[in-house]
């Protein structure tokens, strides 16, 4: 049987797809080549800190040393022991000493896990710090948790030393939420400085608190009094600022501990805490989808994300899930398409990849993870949602078919194929777009209240285009 013979405009429209595919293929190449030397420039970094460091700051660390690191946010917790030189006195010396260096430790333990940098200890005394090296908005929540956390380890130190009949020092807590300016010294293991007026007050507030209690000026209170149970205790005289409010930190507050007892947190807190460490996660992926994402997706860039993670909001809101499970859509609205940044192709799994690695870091457990990555998989063409929240990021994901401004965003996937040589021509895309529409369903009543009716009207328009032979 012989080739037919093609036409010359034939001929023509496979030479000018050809063209179209051999330009993307040489975009494609160029933005590898620069984000491979993006690569090899971080992999010179020795240090994760200098992922979050400032830029002016680099050189300066890189030499071992740096000056002048500003931080508009930091809560500082600074602590002292009261009564170890009398118990020197009646106690052996020695024996006090290793105890003070267990205590020390078990504050070193509590401060780590609790996201907190220790900036030094000296004698008796002990200073950390919240949202340094790294900046956050959970620092003060998270240092009156580790507050919280030595104050206890420390009572029960003191009750059992009262049944052995013996003696125990006790400990102060000053905290203050403000700016510092940081400085960092060394390169294999990093130590910090911070200096300022924000330390200044938590020196001034632990240094007229009493022992046992945890003290804080008002601007911690302010951040953290949805979390804890706190008491207004007096107002402190500070020089140059005039008189400041302390207050007294009591407890989790109940609702949010186990048992109603205000002692250990409880799933609530965590979800709660969780929804405003959700900002700093969304700040970090929305960063690293801006440097990372390929140019040439003009419909799956950030602004897509963000599309999404606003509509798994607003359907979400709608179907009235709760405040956890809007935790966890709004988390996989902003992984979703994150494997985009290795390709399109089976790019779902390489953003449950992604978000296996890295939500750990931001608080997330296992059983959370799973169900985010749940959803996230559910976005896979064709989808196939089993649960309440996989239908919902699928409605989210293709909210754009039922909207007014269907066109122009359809207009900017129609570019994105063409580039990558998947639809040759505008006439088979919008043949392509009305046979997706036709078959397409939204899966939650929010969406088919909101977009159904949207998207018959999108279909008679698109056919209208549509020119037959």
């Amino acid at each position: 049987m012989s080739t037919p013979i093609k036409s010359e405009k034939e001929l023509q429209v496979e030479i000018t797809v050809l063209k179209e595919r051999i330009e993307y293929l040489q975009k494609l190449n160029q933005e590898l080549v620069d984000q491979n030397k993006e690569l090899l420039s971080e992999n010179d970094r020795n240090s994760e800190l200098l992922s979050f460091l400032p830029k002016d700051a680099k050189q300066q660390f890189e030499k071992g040393s740096s000056t002048g690191l500003k931080y508009k946010m930091v809560t500082v917790l600074y602590s002292d022991v009261k009564g170890f030189t009398e118990l020197a006195e009646q106690r052996d010396a020695q024996g006090l000493i290793d105890d003070l260096d267990d205590f020390f430790f078990k504050f070193d333990e509590v401060v780590e896990r609790n996201n907190i940098q220790k900036v030094k200890s000296i004698g008796d005394s002990y200073m950390c710090a919240g949202g340094i090296p790294k900046k956050n908005r959970t620092n003060p929540i998270e240092v009156i948790s580790a507050a919280l956390e030595v104050q206890a380890y420390l009572y029960n130190l003191q009750e059992e030393s009262e049944r052995n009949n013996r003696k125990i020092w006790d400990l102060t807590f000053g905290v203050h939420t403000g700016p510092v300016t940081a400085t960092t010294s060394g390169k294999k293991k990093i130590s910090y400085d911070i200096k300022g007026d924000t330390v200044n007050i938590a020196s001034r507030i632990e240094s007229a608190s009493k022992p046992g209690i945890i003290s804080i000026s008002a601007m911690t209170y302010e951040l953290v009094k949805d979390f804890f149970v706190c008491e207004y205790s007096s107002k402190m005289p500070v020089k140059y600022m005039g008189d400041i409010a302390v207050y007294e930190v009591k407890g989790i507050r109940p609702v949010l501990s186990v048992d109603g007892r205000g002692k250990q947190p409880n799933r609530a807190f965590k979800t709660k805490f969780q929804i405003i460490k959700f900002e700093d996660l969304n700040d970090y992926v929305l960063d690293r989808l801006e440097r990372e994402l390929p140019k040439h997706l003009y419909y799956h860039n950030l602004k897509h994300t963000i599309d999404v993670t606003i509509g798994v909001e607003i359907i979400g809101s709608g179907e009235g899930v709760s405040n956890e499970e809007m935790l966890l859509l709004k988390t996989a609205a902003v992984f979703h398409d994150f494997g985009q940044v290795k390709g399109a192709v089976d790019h779902e799994e390489r953003s449950c990849e992604y978000a296996r690695e890295i939500l750990p870091r931001f608080g997330y457990d296992q059983d959370d993870i799973e169900i985010i990555t749940g959803i996230i998989m559910a976005t896979k063409l064709p989808p196939k949602p089993t649960t309440l929240l996989q239908r919902i990021i699928c409605d989210a994901d293709l909210d754009y078919l039922g909207r007014r401004d269907m066109v122009p965003v359809s207009d900017t996937l129609y570019r994105e194929l063409k580039v990558q040589g998947i639809i040759s021509s505008f006439n088979d895309w919008n043949k392509l777009q009305v046979k997706f529409l036709s078959a397409h369903q939204y899966f939650t009543n929010t969406a088919q209240s909101m977009r159904q009716v949207n998207k018959e009207e999108q279909i008679e328009r698109i056919k209208a285009l549509i020119t037959e032979g």
